[in-house]
């Protein structure tokens, strides 16, 4: 997905520069937990209000050691000014659709019939040569319990096909 929004990862070199991204995660999960003793919370739904209070109240309203500034207006005022790396979302070419963005991604070849074979499922794809890839975007929907599954060749979206969610697996 980093590859298609052309976004590269830039990795901290200086344990001093991982310092300061994770200093602020650890102080704010050090003061969740005490706030969850001291208040006797025990059930998940209320320690996640407790978080949501908490991030509230740092990004909105508590002065930064290092920068002076309220982090939110900070970034607010940033971003007016252009000097942000935030960007607004587009989908890229030849992409039509978000979900071929944010998606599972597989490769297969077209076999002699056509088909392509994808977690016990024999797809038709038709319009590609015999033994060529094609990309195999997988968008999960929870809700419908279907995997929609949108097969791309030569930078075209050639067919799509929805199947039930029940056998499809994911390794990572």
């Amino acid at each position: 997905m980093m590859r298609v929004l052309n976004v590269d990862v830039t990795y901290e070199l200086s344990p001093q520069a991982k310092g300061k991204v994770e200093c602020p995660y650890r102080w704010l999960q050090d003061r969740i937990v005490r706030t969850c003793i001291y208040g006797q919370i025990s059930e998940m739904e209320d320690g996640r209000s407790v978080l949501r209070d908490e991030l509230n109240r740092y990004n909105n309203n508590q002065v930064h050691s290092t920068t002076g500034e309220i982090p939110n207006i900070r970034f607010e005022s940033a971003r007016k000014e252009g000097n942000s790396l935030f960007r607004k979302f587009t989908t890229p070419k030849p992409y039509t659709s978000a979900k071929d963005v944010f998606c599972l991604r597989e490769k297969r070849i077209v076999n002699g019939y056509r088909r392509i074979s994808l977690f016990k499922h024999v797809i038709e794809v038709p319009n590609v040569p015999l033994r060529e890839d094609v990309d195999v975007h997988l968008v999960p929907d929870e809700g419908k319990k279907l995997m929609h599954i949108r097969i791309w060749w030569n930078n075209k979206m050639i067919h799509s096909v929805s199947l039930p969610l029940q056998g499809f697996q994911v390794h990572f």
